[in-house]
This record gives C-alpha cells, structure tokens and sequence, in this order.
C-alpha cells in the first residue's frame, strides 16, 4: 500500500481500541503512516522501510504467557521507536525490565510530573511542572531496561515516561493520540519531525497527482464502474477517477428510497449535470421497501440492504454490456484507511460487529471485476482535504457523515414508506435550523430518529396519537470519540415546534444527550 517517495512511519497495532488515532496524529504532522497488526509486523517492517516505528497501546497484559511482542527486528534497527501504555510494557519486557500486574490501575485523566528533560518534549514541558493526560492502564513497569531513565511519573506510574535518548527509544505509560491528553499530538510531532527527522511531504496535492497516475496505470483502457451513493467517500472517488480517466468511468447511483430529502436531486445534479460523469439513476425504492417490510432487528436490515444493494448495481452493471457498450473491468470504491484496518483486525474484535455493513472485499467474486480504490489509503479528515482539493462543492466535502443503509437504520423497528417519509421531513427541518443557526461545522453529526413508540397528544382542540421523534448531534475531534452539543433551550424549543406544526405524524420531539468516551464509534 505504501506510495512512493514518503517517509514512512510503521505503526505495530496490538489491538487498542484508539490506534487510528496515532496514524491522524502522525497524518496531521504531514507524515506518510501505516498501521500493521503485530502478527505481521515483520513482513511489513521489510515492506515499508520505515524510518520510524511506534508500538501501540493494547488490552492484553505482557504477565500473560503468549502476549504480543514486537519483533526483535525492530529494537535491533536503530530505528527511533515510539512507544505507548502497552508499548511501553512490551517494549520494557522484550529488553530485560520488569512489568507486573496488581497495582493501582489508573484510567482517565491524570496529571504527570516532568522529572527530567527529554527529546520527546523539548520545548514543550518543563522539569518540575505537571501536565494533564490520559491513563488506561492495569499493568505497570516495575523495573526499567538497561540504560532507560524516568523523565516522567504520576501518581499511579512511576514511569509515566521512561527513555533510552541515546538508542532513540521513548516510551510513554498514558495515551498522547487521544484528544484527552491536551499537547498529545504534538509530543508525536516532535517524535516525528525533531527525533526521527522526517519531512512533512504527505499533501493533498501531491496524493492527488499520485493517485491519477496510479489509476491510470492500473485502468489503461478499460473500463470503471462506480457504485455512487451521494456520500463523501463514493462522490470524491468518484471525481478523482474521473479526472484520471473521464468517460472510461460510468457511475451507477441506487436510490434505495430512504436518502435525506433532496438528496438524490443533489447527487444527479451534481455528477450528471456539473461534472458530465456517465451516469446511471436508478429508483429502487419500493425493491427495497419491499424487501425490509416485516424486518425490525438493525443487523438484518443493513444486511438486507447491502445484498440488494449488489443485487441491483450487478443488474445494472449487465445492462451497459448488453448496451453495446464496452464491459466494465473494474469497480471503483470508496474504501477508507480504517475499513482497511478493520478488515484485518483482531479475530473476534469489537470491528467485527461494529463495521459490518463495510463491504471492503468489493462485490461478489461472480462479476470478475478488479478494484479501484483510490481512497485506500485515507482516512475521512483526509478524504474531505482531497474533496476540496478537487474542486467539490462544500455542502458534498463537509456534509455529516450518513450511513449507507440510510433512514433504515434511523428508524428502530420495521422501516415502512410513510415513516421514511416522516422522518425525512423532521430530518430536514432539523439540520436547515441548524444551518440557519450557524452550527453545521461546529456539529460533528446531527440527524433526527423516528422513535418505535407512539404518544397520545392534544393539538390545538383534537387529540393525537403519532410519533416521538428524538434529536441527537454529537462534536468530534476525531471521529473516536464523541460528547453531545449543548444546544440551548430555545434552538431546541424552535425545532420542536416545527417539527410538530410541519410534519404530519410526529406529536412529541425528545433531544439525545448520549456521550460516548474514547473509543471506537459509529454514530448512527
């Protein structure tokens, strides 16, 4: 995966929750990374070449027998190592310390003491001052490696940060990626830039020249076909293809009924009509309505749209052979970074329910179609970087993120035309209130749910027995974590009563206050 002329980080992922979270900060620098599971981690140390490694946190405890370890090869490079909670652990063990279970743990916020001056923080923290940052930790160093020394303590780890400066080793107890620890990510910066050296070439601009010579390269003559949803990641693929090859890709957009309103308009205006993409509309609603009619469990529904979904793009895809026209020979998708990662998570690990509707294998092998994936390498911050570097308009590239299987998965319980309908309206009033508020940018996500229950209500002199609709928005750094907006009183008073003036159905509005700590998350 590694593109050509970068320096390179290798991330060794042993199996946190927040390692992605690394990778960002390392992107953030302007440095070119890659996360490999520990198992791999030698092939990909011989692959990649990096000229900096850094060893994640992860849930295991070094006092197991058969616990991750970092290849030997990595401590014998030379190479300046990064590593954290975990890390440290493994990274003390592996070169003679000592780590031991039983202790104090320590999780959440905690402040460290700077005992000693160190690379890792030069210019940034001072001996005998204290800083916030974030713990999750059982298992502490107990006995330091030859030739490390305490930079840092806390009150539950005495070596919150221990290093070996003149092997360029650097080991931290508490998490600098996550947003928690407030100078996190420029301590990874001054690992990257002042301790490894590395050069801040990884640009939007430069991927985007990058990848249309790959795509070139990898197409020739043939032909693309794109599965379009309207979303970030399909639409910016999809106009970065264009750009390589232009007519050699036909999109095919499925209208599986159960987009945010106007949306399709959007999608067809934008891609047919500004952009002169080939492409093919199809309004498969009441397939698909069809097809949910009866289903209330969230795991089922998504599935069963995701095999219509291919059923519908194979049908197409046969008609523009039988068109007259040139076969496809590739599917274009807009696969991320973490759908990569996931991918080849831990067996068993929380990805493997949380990402499922995630088809980054492509579609089934029957179609013999070979993949294009020019957004492989991306995470979402970045992809959006490169939607504006190409010219897409703001309300595509900064649009909030929405699920593939759409108001399907927004409405708990069996899906139906008339709720789809209804939440669609209440949806949109809510988001154009917030826009007209000033608060699209500022909100991560914002989106409305039409509740499986009904309430009895007095509307003017009638009663009424419709649905509750609940709000929910959350801000994010970086797409980790998540807290709820504190909007006030009165915004929320003035969507509610348009909510229920304007759309039939709905007699009750509610607002989510659900936070979710770091983490993996999908807010839906």
């Amino acid at each position: 995966m590694t593109l050509p002329n970068h320096d390179t980080v290798l991330i060794i992922d042993f199996g946190s929750q927040v390692t992605q979270l690394i990778a960002r900060r390392v992107r953030e620098t302007g440095v070119y990374c890659e996360i490999h599971p520990y198992q791999k981690a030698d092939e990909a140390f011989l692959k990649l070449r990096p000229k900096a490694i850094i060893l994640s946190g992860g849930p295991d405890s070094v006092t197991r027998e058969g616990s991750p370890r970092a290849p030997e090869s990595v401590f014998a490079s030379g190479l300046p190592i990064m590593a954290i909670c975990y890390g440290q652990q493994t990274t003390a063990v592996q070169l003679g310390g000592v780590v031991e279970g039983g202790h104090a743990a320590e999780f959440g916020r905690a402040d460290i003491e700077i005992r000693e001056a160190s690379a890792l923080f030069d210019k940034l923290w001072v001996v005998g001052q204290r800083y916030p940052v974030w713990m999750s930790h059982g298992d502490r160093v107990t006995k330091l490696p030859e030739g490390f020394s305490v930079k840092a303590t806390s009150e539950n780890a005495p070596f919150a940060i221990a290093t070996d400066e003149k092997r360029r080793i650097y080991t931290t107890m508490f998490h600098p990626e996550v947003v928690h620890t407030p100078d996190g990510g420029k301590l990874i910066a001054n690992f990257v830039h002042h301790i490894a050296g590395l050069k801040s070439d990884w640009t939007m601009g430069a991927y985007r020249a990058e990848m249309i010579a790959k795509i070139r390269e990898q197409v020739g003559k043939g032909k693309v076909i794109c599965g379009l949803s309207g979303g970030v990641d399909s639409s910016v693929a999809a106009v970065l293809i264009h750009e390589a090859i232009g007519d050699q890709l036909t999109c095919v957009y499925v209208d599986h009924g159960l987009m945010r309103k106007g949306e399709s308009e959007e999608v067809v205006n934008l891609f047919r009509g500004h952009y002169h993409i080939p492409l093919v509309h199809v309004d498969a609603s009441e397939t698909f309505l069809r097809a949910l009619a009866g289903i209330s469990d969230p795991e089922v529904k998504r599935k069963t749209i995701g095999k219509l979904f291919i059923d519908v793009f194979e049908a197409e895809a046969g008609k523009i052979a039988k068109n007259g026209q040139q076969p496809a020979e590739f599917l274009a998708q807009g696969t991320l970074y973490p759908d990569v990662i996931e991918s080849v998570s831990f067996s068993g690990g929380p990805s493997v329910t949380i990402k499922s509707h995630h088809n980054v294998g492509g579609l089934p092998q029957r179609m013999k179609l070979k993949l294009v994936e020019p957004l492989r390498e991306l995470f979402k911050d970045e992809v959006r970087a490169l939607g504006r570097e190409l010219g897409l308009p703001e309300t595509f590239v900064g649009r909030h993120p929405f699920p593939g299987p759409g108001l399907a998965i927004r409405i708990p319980g069996e899906v139906t035309r008339e709720k789809a309908d209804i939440l669609r309206e209440a949806d949109a009033i809510y988001l154009e209130e917030i826009r007209k508020a000033g608060l699209y940018d500022t909100i991560w996500q914002a989106f409305a749910v039409l509740l499986p229950v009904r309430s009895v209500g007095v509307m003017g002199d009638g009663r009424t027995y419709d649905h509750v609709c609940a709000l929910r928005a959350v801000t994010s750094v970086d797409g980790m974590t998540a807290d709820f907006y504190p909007f006030d009183m009165a915004f929320l008073g003035r969507v509610a009563t348009r909510i229920i003036n304007e759309v039939k159905g709905i007699n009750r509005v509610t607002y989510d206050i659900t936070s979710k700590p770091p983490g993996t998350i999908e807010w839906e």
